[in-house]
């Protein structure tokens, strides 16, 4: 915006000289409105300035603000294609060697009371506790280490190297605080680990100790730890947000992913992998939480060309506005002399200008802070929506609505007063145990980006007026099943069904588990005892049990559907007088 601002700094301000004239019923100072409609201006595109974006994953955003179409429609710009450097041999096809494997486990409650929770934050919670919980780290570790001994440590004539990326900082400090516990109790000398993650914590379970990078480390600063981690005396890295983009280590052979990507983030994390060297053949991923069908779906736009897909609506930004305003925490009047007081001498602002300016958005904040937990959440959500939306939207429009343009500058700075977590802590490690644990290999091979359509790039919802999940009646599952699936069952086989359900109901295992556990958690134990039951009813309806059998999809529907009612039916039960 700024660059814009200085090369065509002649045309911005003849055209503010001509948009001021239209503005006569704006509240502002006429310098408030100059500043204002510069800040508008200078964010479009001008028409004497060409900019170049160089880069191997654009976004939507990329494409909607660079990718200006030529005279003959199209972008007059060259691309060279992963798929062309791929096949040229400029990088390496990091999904020719996936894993993945699958987690199953169960949790009990171990207090009498049962506090009611906010779903989604005791959900939360609950995933929280089994990704922390030493027995799941330890696992994993162990499958690390022994897979990188064997399979890794001998590539690139011994020189080979390995990422883990891990989903938070403190995830990061117990993967280190494991590896080393794992590597000194089994006398492994030939590996030898750094950890990579930003500030400091601290863990309940380890009192009085302040874990940072430099400190787990033993003393090696930040900007040392590429140039370690590139010598023969360490050969795995974890990391926590860090090093998952823009990092160049060729000799980097294997990773091992236990955090959720999707998207660019996949693609630029999983990248690290790519860079060639002299006896670098191939590269292998070892995935603990992500499916195969997702890390498609995030490479394939990527592959060969990137298509845009639908604009986004600009009247999504009325509708956000409007319901901005239905909240009634502000008032124009509150707005307009936020943004005299900001646009008016925002470079330079008196003690007087500062005070004032922060004394309105603590009233508005305040009356933001009255309102429902949910409320609260749902509001930022809208505003943080509107903020985007806007922001984007007036770099490919020119807009002339000033208050569109009040109100996103007034927003950028509301929101930076609100609460970040507007509820309580949930904390439930004293509350479950985790009493079974599995890790199982599901998936293994080379993961194919020459075969479907690439989907094109979306561009930015509008979002935060969500609501929860419509609960489907079992009397509707045979109608949805064969619209999804093309079958071609009859009402009558409603009762195979009805069975699986009923039986479902009174299998003590599932009876107990639905008593004991959230739905998320309830879903794996559901999941081990589906199979038996279908087989117990194979006689009752073989068509349907033949294309259960045979069709995963299909097959992962049904059990989806009869799972949420047997819960809900069980949980009605339970709670019964």
């Amino acid at each position: 915006m700024e660059l814009k601002k200085i090369l065509n700094r002649e045309g911005i301000e003849s055209a503010i000289a001509e948009q001021i004239l239209d503005m006569n019923d704006e509240p502002l100072s006429d310098e408030a409105k100059r500043s204002m409609l510069r800040d508008q201006i200078k964010r479009t595109k001008q028409p004497n300035l060409s900019f170049f974006a160089f880069t191997a994953t654009p976004k939507f955003k990329t494409l909607a603000v660079f990718d200006e179409p030529g005279q003959n429609g199209t972008s007059p710009f060259h691309l060279y294609s992963m798929r062309q450097a791929i096949e040229e041999g400029f990088i390496l096809d990091v999904l020719q060697g996936y894993t993945c494997y699958k987690r199953y486990y169960q949790l009990i409650r171990t207090v009498e009371d049962d506090p009611e929770l906010p779903r989604r934050k005791a959900a939360r919670a609950l995933a929280r506790y089994v990704d922390l919980h030493d027995y799941n780290i330890t696992q994993k570790v162990e499958i690390i280490v022994e897979h990188f001994r064997t399979h890794t440590r001998h590539k690139i004539g011994g020189q080979a190297k390995a990422m883990v990326v891990t989903g938070s900082r403190e995830h990061a400090v117990r993967y280190k605080l494991a590896f080393d516990s794992y590597l000194k109790a089994k006398k492994y000398h030939d590996i030898k680990t750094l950890v990579a993650f930003s500030g400091e914590l601290s863990l309940d379970d380890h009192p009085g100790i302040r874990f940072t990078e430099i400190q787990m480390n033993h003393g090696i600063r930040e900007t040392e730890l590429p140039e370690r981690f590139a010598s023969n005396e360490f050969q795995v890295l974890l990391v926590a947000e860090k090093y998952q983009t823009g990092f160049d280590q060729p000799l980097l052979h294997t990773m091992y992913v236990d955090k959720r990507l999707s998207g660019i983030q996949a693609v630029q994390t999983l990248s690290r992998l790519n860079r060639t060297c002299p006896g670098k053949e191939n590269t292998f991923v070892l995935d603990f939480v992500n499916d195969p069908e997702e890390i498609y779906l995030s490479f394939k736009p990527y592959y060969e060309t990137t298509e845009q897909g639908e604009e986004s609506d600009p009247h999504q930004l009325n509708e956000l506005e409007h319901q901005l305003d239905l909240w009634k925490v502000y008032d124009q009047p509150e707005v307009n002399s936020w943004c005299e007081i900001w646009f008016s001498n925002r470079m330079h602002p008196t003690g007087a200008e500062h005070k004032k300016l922060n004394s309105i958005l603590d009233v508005v904040a305040e009356r933001v802070k009255k309102l429902e937990e949910e409320e609260i959440d749902l509001f930022k959500s809208q505003f943080s929506s509107f903020r985007n939306l806007y922001g984007f939207l007036s770099q490919v429009i020119p807009y002339q609505d000033s208050a569109l343009e009040k109100l996103y500058t007034f927003g950028r700075y509301l929101l930076a007063k609100l609460p970040r977590d507007t509820g309580r802590h949930i904390s439930i490690d004293d509350e479950v145990q985790l009493k079974y644990y599995r890790l199982e290999k599901y998936s293994e091979g080379a993961i194919s980006l020459r075969e479907g359509e690439a989907p094109p790039l979306t561009g930015p919802k509008e979002v935060g007026t969500g609501s929860a999940d419509e609960e489907v009646p079992l009397s509707t599952l045979v109608e949805q099943l064969n619209e999804r699936f093309g079958t071609d069952f009859t009402p009558a086989d409603q009762l195979f069904f009805d069975q699986l359900e009923s039986a479902a109901t009174e299998n003590e295992k599932i009876r107990q588990a639905a008593e004991a556990n959230t739905l998320s958690n309830f879903e794996p134990v559901f999941n081990q005892q589906f199979e038996t039951l279908l087989l117990d009813r194979m006689n009752g309806n073989e068509a349907i049990f033949n294309r259960i059998m045979n069709d995963d999809a299909f097959k992962s529907a049904i059990a989806q559907r009869l799972m949420l009612n047997v819960f809900k039916n069980l949980n009605q039960i339970i709670s019964a007088p």
